[in-house]
């Protein structure tokens, strides 16, 4: 929408807004204004980039494995399965990593947990370059998995903790358009070392890339802050933590399962879409390496809008509205680009909605499973929400593979990702909406009163 405003005889101000990204463009006298970052304070700015920054990188390292599938089934003779187990390897390594740096959070501290697992991840990506045989890039893909969990776990808990609450679904969930960002990187690189490098040795070179993200560490500890609520809630309680069970106590114990399931189903569909679609592209549809490229570019540019197009919903119909929405359009798009008979045509458009949808649904799970719980265990329920899904939602590529023996791969991929997006959809619907909360209950915690969102939004 643009608009112009007369400021006096002479002059005129105008003003553009995007529904799409919820942000606000001012320009005119007083220069550019971008709305939501532009009311950030210069902590919650700092705060912001390092989560970006961080998990685009990490997002880099991950899609790495994605995009060379092909070129491990060509040349240390991996098949179809075995590439299916190497992505379930990362993701119960991720699973496991994102409830074991979420508890580690809680008692530590989320900036030096999260510096460690950013140097995690880097470290083992640029180690399966010299991975041999299947066995090494199973051992390497678990560890590297142990990494991404945590930081996506505690990257999530620290900003959503940063931000003020009417501005944290929109803020928290742009974070996962980072992983566009990452993913842009990978897929651009692609065809770069393709052309320089024989297959053979061209994968184990974009794998040693992957120790770039190390270097954002030095930055964050540099320059962001440990978060306010996390230390005046670790001073008042003496530094003394919950035990990790606490999230499964009977005050938490609802939100914690219905959180996981639908985590579950988002991840198993999601994980479906990343870990086969390169696959999918160049062998079912038998594109080229430099044409399945340009499919996954707008699948990529999808990414990037969709976690803006979720913030802006989500602050204002609320988390659960929001994710029954972008529920159901994933699965409608999900189910025609990999079943129904449609042209290149369809498939490109279809290919930037998967992106989107996609995108939107994991970056809601940021500032969602933030607000369902207390300061004290928040890392600790955020990460094993997370790392539930990450967990459980591990078996769907590999069963993408199994079943893909014996059916064509779009068919697999499609009944696959329907039935995740199925669960999620029920357990959605169960999700109490979190809408508003206020996350800075350090007062009330320390006089063990009852917190101001539990049962209903602080605003």
């Amino acid at each position: 929408m643009l608009r112009f405003v007369r400021l006096d005889g002479h002059h005129f101000n105008y003003h553009f807004e995007s529904t799409i990204a919820g942000a606000v463009f001012y320009r005119g006298e007083c220069g550019m204004r971008l709305g939501w970052y532009s009311d950030l304070n210069t902590t919650e700015r700092r705060t912001y980039w390092a989560c970006f920054a961080g998990f685009g990188l990490d997002s880099m390292d991950s899609t790495i494995y994605a995009l060379v599938i092909p070129a491990l089934i060509a040349t240390l003779g991996i098949t179809r399965p075995e590439a299916g187990y190497l992505a379930t390897a990362a993701l119960v390594g991720a699973a496991a990593g994102g409830w074991g740096a979420g508890i580690l959070a809680d008692r530590f501290g989320r900036i030096r947990i999260l510096q460690w697992t950013i140097f995690w991840v880097a470290f083992w990506t640029a180690a399966s370059a010299l991975a041999s045989s299947f066995s090494h890039l199973f051992i390497i893909r678990f560890l590297q998995g142990l990494g991404y969990g945590g930081e996506a776990a505690v990257g999530g808990v620290l900003i959503s903790e940063v931000i003020r609450p009417a501005l944290r679904g929109r803020v928290a969930a742009s974070i996962q358009s980072s992983y566009a960002v990452g993913y842009a990187i990978s897929v651009g690189l692609l065809p770069i070392i393709s052309s320089i490098f024989p297959e053979e040795i061209g994968w184990r070179v974009f794998f040693a890339i992957g120790i770039l993200p190390a270097f954002v560490v030095f930055v964050i500890r540099r320059l962001v802050p440990e978060s306010e609520i996390f230390t005046k809630t670790k001073t008042a309680h003496d530094g003394d933590p919950q035990p990790f069970w606490s999230i499964f106590e009977k005050a938490h114990r609802s939100r914690t399962i219905t959180a996981a399931i639908m985590s579950t189903g988002i991840f198993g569909g999601a994980y479906t879409m990343i870990t086969w679609l390169p696959t999918y592209l160049r062998t079912a549809l038998g594109m080229s390496v430099t044409t399945s490229a340009a499919y996954l570019c707008l699948n990529i540019l999808g990414s990037l809008v969709g976690p803006l197009l979720y913030g802006w919903m989500a602050d204002r119909m609320g988390r659960r509205g929001a994710f029954i929405t972008f529920l159901i359009l994933q699965a409608v798009n999900a189910g025609v680009y990999l079943l129904a008979p449609i042209g290149p045509g369809l498939t490109i458009a279809l290919s930037f909605f998967l992106g989107a949808f996609q995108a939107a649904l994991a970056s809601g799970m940021i500032p969602t499973f933030s607000e369902l719980f207390p300061t004290r265990i928040r890392a600790n329920g955020q990460g094993f929400c997370l790392s539930g899904g990450r967990g459980f939602g591990s078996v769907v590529p590999a069963t993408v593979g199994m079943v893909a023996a014996t059916l064509p791969l779009g068919t697999a991929m499609g009944i696959c990702a329907l039935c995740s997006y199925g669960v999620a959809f029920l357990a959605a619907i169960a999700l109490p909406e979190t809408q508003g909360t206020n996350l800075a209950d350090n007062a009330l915690e320390a006089q063990g009163g009852t917190r101001k969102d539990e049962g209903h939004p602080a605003l």
